[in-house]
């Protein structure tokens, strides 16, 4: 009889059904990993990586230009404060030193006693003395007046300062938020690029980062034909160190300020690309061309799109030496001409500054600063 009784059905709960659940959902993962439906972060090719680590270094690229403008303004503004609180220091000097003589005259006044003219002019020995001592007086009391009014009229241009300098205080924070909004935006990009490049081998990784854009990137037009432009030869070069210049037949610049800003930039050949400097020993794009024409005694914006403006534009076919060539829509990439279809610019941080030809980006434009 025993035999044939039926087993009783046992309620899991407690640690059992705890322990039941974390197998089932082991089971299941093992299974999904098994059924390849797991959620892995798939394996990117290296053209991949490239692709979109070259998307995120221009972008990074971009917000670098309006980091280093919102930069520029947030100095200017951090200058016009100082000057201003300055300004109200020196004028707070004067005003003390106004108010302190009207103490001074006020106290005499006080000492001294107030008699009436004609008591005085009665008892006065000297009548004729009096009356010149009463125009005297009469005048020094004029001068007291017009003191007063110059120390009023003093205490409303301070009072104005002081406004400016409240109005001006608060622009520095807005340039100060908005440097901050930039530089983050900046290092997350890089960020987000370095990580990529990490997950590579390290032959793959140089092939990524070799400063040069992938194809969609490189697509251009000529400016007369419409065709795509050909890469062109590079010229026969002489190298000593880090220096190197180009010989053989070349546009010549058309001055000596553009070829000294040629010459500089070729001095700084292999020089590293960090983000938002200006050399001597480290450049971001626009830094590079910043340096290389301050070097030659012009004086150039510090960013890309500033600097588009700050000469005469030349078409493609005109460029000549130390002309300035930018790329990108949002004109976010400059670059030195330096002759035969080529440029020295500063590429990106895993790429130090280097020659290359024009052609590898698309190109929004020229100008002519010297």
């Amino acid at each position: 009889m025993a035999a044939h009784r039926k087993l009783r059905a046992r309620s899991l709960s407690g640690n059992t059904a705890r322990t039941a659940a974390t197998l089932a959902l082991a089971g299941a993962a093992t299974a999904t990993a098994f059924d390849g439906t797991g959620h892995a972060e798939p394996r990117l090719t290296t053209a991949q990586v490239k692709t979109e680590v070259d998307r995120l270094y221009r972008e990074a690229e971009a917000a670098t230009e309006k980091y280093n403008g919102a930069h520029e303004k947030a100095s200017a503004a951090q200058h016009r404060l100082n000057s201003l609180r300055d300004e109200t220091a020196r004028r707070q000097v004067r005003l003390d030193t106004a108010r302190s003589a009207l103490g001074s005259f006020a106290a005499a006044q006080y000492r001294d006693g107030t008699i009436a003219p004609s008591w005085q002019l009665a008892l006065s020995s000297s009548p004729d003395r009096y009356l010149d001592g009463a125009a005297f007086a009469e005048r020094a009391g004029d001068r007291q007046a017009k003191q007063v009014s110059r120390v009023r009229a003093q205490l409303r241009e301070i009072e104005r300062l002081r406004g400016a300098a409240r109005v001006e205080a608060r622009s520095v924070a807005s340039r100060q938020a908005e440097l901050k909004r930039q530089k983050d935006t900046v290092t997350a990009k890089l960020k987000q690029a370095r990580q990529l490049l990490e997950r590579l081998t390290p032959p793959e990784r140089a092939k990524a980062a070799d400063g040069a854009p992938t194809a969609p990137a490189r697509a251009t037009r000529s400016a007369t034909g419409g065709r795509s432009a050909p890469t062109p030869v590079a010229p026969a070069r002489v190298s000593s160190g880090r220096t190197s210049a180009p010989i053989g037949r070349a546009t010549p610049a058309p001055d000596s300020r553009a070829s000294a800003a040629v010459a500089y930039a070729y001095r700084k050949l292999g020089s590293p690309y960090v983000w938002g400097a200006t050399g001597p020993n480290a450049f971001d794009c626009s830094g590079l061309i910043q340096a290389a024409y301050r070097s030659a005694g012009i004086s150039l914006p510090r960013t890309t799109y500033a600097q588009i403006n700050a000469g005469r534009r030349v078409s493609r076919s005109q460029l000549r030496p130390g002309d300035l060539v930018f790329f990108y829509s949002g004109i976010s990439h400059v670059g030195m001409y330096v002759g035969n279809g080529r440029m020295i610019h500063a590429p990106n941080p895993s790429a130090p500054v280097r020659v290359a030809p024009i052609d590898q980006m698309p190109f929004a434009g020229a100008t002519r600063v010297a």
